[in-house]
């Protein structure tokens, strides 16, 4: 039997069988007689080695499971038991995470153009940190913690460092045209770090750069990492 599929990009315990492809030892012809097409099936195996292998290059604080890639409670709680950090960029997915019994201190919150209900939620649990991404954003956290008496947001400043990565134009946003996070251009992000340090408001934890999606090119990455002139003192650095 030949698939137009490559094997590479099936999950670990993939077995092409001569009655269909199987995962996890079930075939994927009886999972959608039981449950119907379109089905999306997710092997747990498979996930947990793949955690296992970023924790084990990186360490436990340093891996952060994008939650908009798939989120439902047991992705969650799968993702928190093997060592993950929880990235969510909603409300949703904030409170799904939460659900799921995973702590605050484990779930960053992302995302840009968060709304007073979103980052109330966030700063009443006192999740592990904020992902800033505007100056708009700073107003909202600062009237929630002087009106609602509201724990101070740790906090990390997004920013655009000058670096648009990616397979496509359309996502690339670390360029100093992006509409993402403070530019380094123009002394905006110092701007930001600025405002971040002097508020009582905020705990300023560092900076977070996001070059591009389907980034191909390694240097790319760390060309987003490197300090350029001019740019604002970094007291630590994600992304």
């Amino acid at each position: 039997m030949t698939s137009a599929i490559e094997t590479g990009l099936l999950p670990g315990t993939s077995e092409i069988r001569p009655e269909g492809l199987a995962v996890g030892g079930v075939l994927l012809t009886e999972l959608g007689r039981r449950f119907g097409t379109p089905l999306f099936v997710y092997d747990e195996e498979h996930l947990r080695r793949r955690c296992r292998e970023a924790v084990a290059a990186f360490g436990r604080d340093n891996v952060a499971y994008a939650s908009k890639a798939f989120l439902c409670t047991a992705m969650a709680r799968l993702a928190h038991e093997e060592g993950l950090l929880l990235d969510v960029a909603s409300g949703g997915e904030l409170r799904v995470a939460l659900h799921a019994g995973v702590p605050a201190g484990r779930i960053v919150l992302h995302g840009n153009n968060k709304d007073e209900v979103e980052l109330r939620t966030a700063m009443s649990a006192q999740v592990r940190h904020v992902v800033v991404d505007s100056f708009d954003e700073m107003d909202r956290i600062e009237r929630l913690h002087s009106e609602e008496r509201l724990p101070p947001a740790r906090v990390q400043l997004r920013v655009a460092p000058g670096v648009a990565a990616g397979a496509h134009a359309a996502i690339r946003t670390g360029g100093n045209d992006s509409k993402f996070g403070f530019g380094l251009a123009g002394g905006t992000a110092a701007a930001a770090v600025r405002r971040a340090a002097g508020s009582p408001a905020m705990i300023l934890e560092g900076v977070h750069a996001h070059v591009g999606s389907q980034v191909l090119d390694t240097a790319q990455l760390a060309a987003g990492a490197a300090p350029s002139p001019g740019s604002p003192p970094t007291p630590g650095c994600t992304g």
